[in-house]
């Protein structure tokens, strides 16, 4: 689309802060999160530098799927409060230069949401995806409890099942597969529309949009979802320029030039994130295949692949929106998790925040929380062999009993805290000048300082190993160990330095020394 809206520079400055609600803070005392207590939180966030907040699915749900499985979308979960506290959270949060951001599920509903209870009563409706027999994929058609009997096709768990958005390749012997222009996937497109209008009406900045790739179904190329999402962008952009729609799609390459403002680079998604950090859940430092990660201690990693999936990326997209990075997030393993330490977090958040993507910091990774393995399964976190419960802890505010997270018995809290004796914690680590937290607030506060270290500048890799060193625009120098064995490289280019923020690493007469799991910031 020639015509398309530039991505909002706030957008483009942005640094991102994840919030799985039900675990950052409580206010009524019930062991649950809530967004007053989130309302109260803010000046943590607002200190820390962030821009924006995205808040994981916080509305209505029997939440068998942590409140992936909507049953109001207009609605916010009693467990959390009401619409006038997330209201009063974005005036809030809007006081302190902050903006909000909703997750919005638009694949599929909880099988309570008033659109299924009708379609599964009343023939001919097609709001979901009806047969009356199983066909493939086979483990996705679900029996119907309904009047109407036959089968509908689940997205995910037995009680998602998925809006339908057409097939892009009909055929009138599989009835089912209606195309996209029918009347229910015309009807989805549509409330797709008023729902995010209900929110922007209220002030929310945009949305993660959960699974964006899987709405139109056998869609080869993803040619007809594509059209999809470029046809809500444009209504985005007539209507409401400054909102922004963020991508679980795992394919900046694919997902940005359809229309999305940006997209992830995740774990599931190819090969790049996983390159980087590691598979996720219960991790020793290794990724799919029991390769090793870069920000694996021992130095075994390689960063080659994630470079090669930038590069592909940046091309594609040409300019027209951008790749967000994350840390982590509430379905893969946290920075520290298994032997990688809050040193090598330390570093991880170094590049982060040099890097040309969006950086999305996931909560409590600016204190090093650790994924907590061996958690009982809570609200659909054990997805196949996939543990998740491990990275959806409680935020730990203080060295309290119950981390200033909620004043109910630990027994009540939605999951169990961390039971390491050491855990961080916000209030020890705001006391420590060098602590993890106040290394990530000198970053943000540089990063928004000094634009050759945003999205708008290039990027010029000089050493992809062991250091991992990038010129930034033409003025700056980043270095990076994450090993726990020192580095040399000799580096002969490079003009004198300055040191901007730097640990372990000196660069003198074109050689550079980099200490075991050390970084540097250097302005040339």
């Amino acid at each position: 689309m020639t015509d398309r809206q530039p991505v909002p520079a706030w957008l483009a400055e942005a640094v991102l802060y994840q919030i799985y609600p039900q675990s950052f803070a409580d206010s009524d005392g019930d062991g649950i999160g809530d967004l007053p207590g989130l309302t109260a939180r803010l000046d943590h966030l607002a200190e820390l530098g962030v821009t924006a907040l995205w808040l994981s699915p916080c509305f209505v749900s029997e939440f068998g799927d942590a409140g992936y499985d909507v049953a109001d979308y207009l609605t916010v979960a009693p467990r959390y409060g009401t619409n006038a506290d997330l209201a009063e959270l974005v005036r809030e949060a809007g006081a302190r230069g902050l903006r909000v951001l909703l997750d919005l599920v638009p694949g599929h509903t909880s099988h309570r949401h008033p659109w299924f209870q009708h379609s599964a009563r009343t023939p001919g409706d097609d709001r979901y995806i009806w047969s009356e027999r199983i066909t493939a994929p086979v483990h996705a058609w679900i029996p119907n409890q309904g009047p109407r009997g036959g089968f509908y096709r689940a997205n995910f768990y037995p009680i998602q099942p998925a809006l339908n958005f057409g097939y892009a390749r009909p055929d009138p012997s599989e009835p089912w597969r209606s195309p996209v222009d029918a009347p229910g996937p015309l009807a989805n497109r549509a409330a797709l529309r008023e729902i995010m209008a209900h929110w922007f009406e209220l002030g929310v900045a945009g949305f993660r949009v959960d699974m964006a790739s899987s709405l139109v179904k056998d869609d080869p190329g993803y040619l007809e979802t594509g059209r999809l999402w470029g046809e809500l962008r444009g209504w985005l952009d007539a209507h409401y320029p400054d909102r922004v729609l963020i991508a679980e799609w795992g394919d900046p390459a694919q997902s940005v030039p359809a229309g999305l403002h940006a997209d992830f680079f995740l774990h599931f998604t190819g090969r790049a994130l996983r390159s980087l950090w590691d598979n996720g859940t219960g991790s020793q430092g290794h990724w799919a295949h029991g390769e090793p990660c870069f920000f694996d201690a021992a130095g075994n990693g390689d960063i080659t692949e994630f470079l090669t999936a930038w590069q592909q990326a940046e091309a594609a997209i040409d300019g027209r929106g951008l790749v967000a990075l994350p840390t982590a997030n509430h379905d893969f393993s946290r920075l520290v998790c298994g032997p990688r330490t809050r040193e090598q977090a330390a570093c991880a958040f170094v590049f982060l925040l040099s890097w040309p993507s969006v950086p999305v910091i996931y909560y409590g990774d600016e204190i090093g929380m650790r994924f907590v393995p061996g958690l009982p399964e809570k609200e659909g976190s054990q997805f196949g062999t996939e543990a998740r419960q491990g990275s959806r802890t409680p935020m730990q505010w203080d060295a309290t009993a119950g981390a200033g997270f909620s004043t109910a018995p630990a027994a009540e809290f939605y999951l169990p805290l961390d039971p390491d004796p050491d855990r961080p914690d916000v209030a020890t680590q705001r006391a420590d000048p060098d602590s993890l937290l106040h290394l990530v607030r000198r970053l943000v506060r540089l990063r928004r300082d000094t634009p050759e270290l945003g999205t708008g500048s290039p990027v010029t890799v000089l050493s992809a190993g062991y250091p991992f060193v990038y010129r930034r625009g033409a003025g700056h120098l980043v270095v990076v160990n994450p090993r726990r064995e020192p580095a040399e490289l000799v580096l002969p280019e490079l003009p004198a330095a300055d040191p901007v923020l730097v640990s372990g690493v000196e660069l003198v007469a074109g050689k550079l020394r980099a200490g075991g799991f050390s970084y540097g910031v250097f302005r040339v």
